[in-house]
C-alpha cells in the first residue's frame, strides 16, 4: 500500500463530465489499496473571472480580500469532486486550507507555504477517507486567507506529499508527461520515462509550461518524488503507476537505476523555448565602478527578473554597451524606469526588441561531457540563425535568437543532440 497526492489542474476540473471521469481515477487508486489525498485546481477559466470581478470592485483592490475571492474557485472544485466520490461509494469529505491549516506567509496573492498541519488529515485517510484538498489556499497567522500566485495548486500537492510523507505525488495534466521537446513543433519528440528535479526545474524556467517552477523546487527540497499523468485517458485505463508518464526524481537515484542497466544517460534531456522575452540594450554607457549595479538595482528592486546579461568591451572613450533580456510583460515598465534614469545613467540611446525568443538545451549530462555549446552554435549557424546573446548555467546552454526562427531552430537542435525518436511518425 502506498500513500499518494493526486493533483488536477484546471482542464482535468472543467465541468461535471471531467469532475466525474477524476472521480473514477481516484477512486481506482484507492481500489488498489492506497490512502489517497486529492489536490484540485478551479476549473479552467474560473479563476480568469473571479479575478475581473476584483478588478470590477476596486482597480486598487485590497490583496487580502482579493484573496478570499479568488480562492473561492478551488473551493468548489473539492467540494463538488468531493460529492463525486460519495456518489461512487468512497468515504470522501473535502479539507480547506484554513481546516488543515496550511500556514503561509502575509503576502496576499503571492503568499509562500511554512508548513502543513497534517495530524487530522492522516487521522482521516488512515480511517479510508479520501482527502480532497483545494490547491492554492492558505491560511495566515492572523488567520486571513492566502492565495500562492497562479499555478500555485502545484506547490500546494508538492507541500501536501512532504508533510504527510507521500510515497509521490501524481499531477494531471492535459499532457500524458515530459517530452524532449514540444510535440506539437517536432512530431518526432519523446516522452521521458524519468527526468531529474534540477533538469526539470532549468526546462520549467526556461518555457516548459508542463510544471510550475515552484512546485518543481519544492520536490527536490524535500525529496519529493512527482510524476507526471494525464487526465484524459479512458475510463478503463490502468493506475496512475502502471501509466507510462514522467518520473521526477533526485539524481542519485535516476544515476542508481542507470548503474544497474549498465547503460549511460541521453547527454541531452530536452530543448525548450520561450517567447515571452523581451531585449533591451543600452548604448554608450559610462564604463566606470558602480552603473551596471545602477541599471539593474532599480530593476530588481521593482521585481523584475533580469536573465541574459552582454557587456560589451569599452570602448576608446570609456564608454560601452549593455544588454539583457527581461520578461516581454514587463518591457514598457523597464523602459519606462530606464528613461527616467536617462540623466543619471548617461546612456545615449535605449533600444528594444520584442521579437525575440530563448531556446535552451538542458542536461545533467552536460557536467561531465564537453563540446555541448558548441553542437548548439554549429547547428544553428549551419542553418543561418544568429545568435543574439548567451546564458549558461551547470546543466543549460540558452541563446536568444528572432522569435520568427523559434520553430526551425528547435527542430534543428533536438536532431543535432540526437532525441528524435526512431519510430515517430
Amino acid at each position: 500500500m502506498a500513500r499518494i497526492v493526486m493533483k488536477f489542474g484546471g482542464t482535468s476540473m472543467a465541468g461535471t463530465e471531467r469532475i466525474r471521469r477524476v472521480a473514477r481515477i481516484v477512486q481506482r487508486q484507492q481500489a488498489a489499496g492506497h490512502q489517497v489525498a486529492v489536490v484540485v485546481s478551479a476549473m479552467a477559466g474560473e479563476t480568469d473571472r473571479l479575478v475581473t470581478f476584483c478588478r470590477e470592485a476596486n482597480a486598487l483592490y485590497d490583496p487580502a480580500e482579493y484573496d478570499v475571492v479568488v480562492a473561492a474557485g478551488e473551493q468548489i472544485t473539492s467540494g463538488l469532486l468531493a460529492m463525486h466520490l460519495q456518489a461512487l461509494g468512497c468515504k470522501a469529505r473535502s479539507w480547506l486550507g484554513w481546516q488543515l491549516p496550511v500556514h503561509t506567509d502575509t503576502a496576499h496573492a503571492k503568499a509562500r507555504i511554512q508548513d502543513i498541519a497534517s495530524d487530522a488529515l492522516l487521522a482521516s485517510m488512515a480511517r479510508g477517507e479520501i482527502a480532497v484538498i483545494p490547491g492554492f489556499q492558505g491560511l495566515t497567522d492572523d488567520n486571513r486567507i492566502t492565495t500562492l500566485g497562479r499555478g500555485g495548486s502545484d506547490t500546494s500537492a508538492v507541500a501536501v506529499a512532504a508533510a504527510i510523507k507521500a510515497d509521490r505525488c501524481d499531477i494531471y495534466t492535459d499532457v500524458d508527461g515530459v517530452y524532449t521537446t514540444d510535440p506539437r513543433i517536432v512530431a518526432k519528440a519523446r516522452k521521458l520515462k524519468q527526468v531529474t528535479y534540477e533538469e526539470m526545474l532549468e526546462l520549467a524556467s526556461v518555457g516548459s509550461k508542463v510544471l510550475q517552477t515552484r512546485s518543481v523546487s519544492l520536490a527536490m527540497k524535500e525529496g519529493v518524488r512527482v510524476q507526471v499523468l494525464s487526465s484524459f485517458i479512458d475510463d478503463d485505463a490502468p493506475p496512475a503507476d502502471t501509466i507510462p508518464g514522467t518520473m521526477i526524481v533526485s539524481e542519485d537515484e535516476l544515476i542508481g537505476e542507470l548503474e544497474g542497466l549498465q547503460m549511460e544517460r541521453q547527454l541531452i534531456t530536452g530543448i525548450a523555448a520561450d517567447k515571452n522575452e523581451a531585449k533591451i540594450t543600452l548604448t554608450r554607457v559610462p564604463d566606470r565602478p558602480g552603473v551596471v549595479a545602477m541599471i539593474f538595482g532599480p530593476l530588481a528592486a521593482a521585481s523584475i527578473n533580469v536573465d541574459m546579461i552582454i557587456q560589451n568591451i569599452s570602448k576608446d572613450k570609456g564608454e560601452t554597451d549593455v544588454t539583457f533580456t527581461v520578461p516581454r510583460a514587463d518591457l514598457a515598465r523597464s523602459l519606462a524606469m530606464l528613461e527616467g534614469r536617462k540623466g543619471e545613467l548617461g546612456f545615449n540611446r535605449l533600444i528594444s526588441d520584442a521579437k525575440v525568443a530563448k531556446i535552451s538545451v538542458v542536461g545533467v549530462g552536460m557536467r561531465s561531457h564537453a563540446g555541448v555549446a558548441a553542437t548548439m552554435f554549429k547547428a544553428l549557424a549551419d542553418r543561418g540563425i544568429n545568435i543574439l546573446a548567451i546564458t549558461t548555467s551547470e546543466i543549460k546552454v540558452s541563446v536568444l535568437i528572432d522569435e520568427d526562427e523559434t520553430e526551425l531552430a528547435v527542430r534543428v537542435l533536438h536532431t543535432a543532440y540526437g532525441l528524435d525518436a526512431v519510430d515517430a511518425a
